[in-house]
């Protein structure tokens, strides 16, 4: 049986004058936390309302627990929440009144929504404003709403683009918090595009990066890592570099990419500790004055060098 609750195969969305999903292939496992990683354009929201049936594909297919999103929608997006869309709400409501509406559509007793309810609101760090008009909210206090409201029927996955989006730096900060601790706290898979680095690696556990609507790479976070046996370091120096010292590192073995600007040289390299060691020698004998040699993120590494090789 397969562990994925979540299946693409094959999927493909064409509009008149571009593809914006093309051939995508990718499982999302049971629990997991997967971050659909991507620059802006590379097909994640387009992906995301396929499977979250706002919109057909091409070809191809989507499956949530096996069950095909295209021909049978109800039954398969059953026990998901969703927030895909920028959330709006009746801005003369409150969170209860709010919760109370959707639960009703749900089909839920008013007794457990508002037992949820306050479970809710006290995860989102919204209790206090159970009872002011959302109206009144900031964009991420909605935000959070919408999160809630995709919990309140205790879902089994929550698909979310971009969660984070337009949000300050303290706002993305909690929403990060808030889906870290639903996490920990619920037996739940999460389904979540981004396009920063920074965000996937703090949350998630698996991860699928996309480009031009393809896949480029998925993996367990930590294999991803530690299969990236390439490094980006950055190189600062005293009283800079000329040519030939440049040419000398470049022909190196275990360098490539390298690139200068200023008293500073980026490059990649390959290796480990000792032969990031040697590097440095090698650099000093080449005339070359290190002040500071840094090892950049690896996820960065990883990234970068798979968006380049899937132009």
């Amino acid at each position: 049986m397969s562990s994925a609750q979540i299946e693409i195969v094959n999927l493909r969305k064409e509009y008149k004058d571009f593809v914006a999903v093309n051939d995508l292939t990718l499982s999302v496992k049971k629990n997991s936390f997967t971050g659909l990683l991507g620059p802006n354009g590379a097909g994640k929201s387009t992906t995301l309302k396929i499977l979250t049936h706002l919109i057909n594909a091409t070809s191809g297919n989507a499956y949530i627990n096996g069950i095909d999103v295209t021909s049978n929608p109800k039954d398969a997006l059953e026990g998901i929440g969703t927030v895909v869309e920028t959330p709006e709400f009746y801005s003369y409501l409150t969170p209860t009144q709010t919760f109370q509406y959707i639960g009703s559509i749900f089909g839920m007793r008013k007794e457990t929504i508002s037992a949820e309810t306050s479970e809710i609101l006290a995860d989102m760090s919204m209790s206090e404003w159970a009872d002011k008009k959302i109206g009144t909210f900031s964009k991420g206090m909605k935000q959070r709403i919408a999160l809630g409201l995709a919990l309140l029927n205790e879902p089994t996955a929550i698909i979310l683009d971009e969660p984070t989006s337009g949000l300050d730096p303290r706002g993305m900060a909690e929403m990060r918090k808030i889906l870290k601790d639903i996490r920990a706290k619920k037996d739940l898979t999460i389904l979540t595009s981004s396009h920063m680095l920074h965000e996937v690696s703090d949350m998630c556990d698996r991860i699928a990066m996309i480009n031009h609507g393809t896949l480029v790479k998925e993996g367990d976070l930590n294999e991803l890592l530690g299969s990236n046996n390439a490094r980006m370091i950055t190189v600062k120096t005293v009283g800079g570099f000329d040519d030939a010292m440049i040419s000398k590192l470049s022909a190196l073995s275990n360098v490539s990419n390298v690139m200068t600007s200023g008293n500073v040289i980026k490059l990649s390299f390959k290796g480990d500790d000792e032969d990031q060691y040697q590097l440095l020698s090698e650099m000093s004998s080449f005339g070359m004055k290190v002040f500071s040699f840094n090892e950049e993120d690896a996820l960065e590494t990883i990234y970068l060098n798979m968006i380049k090789e899937s132009r």
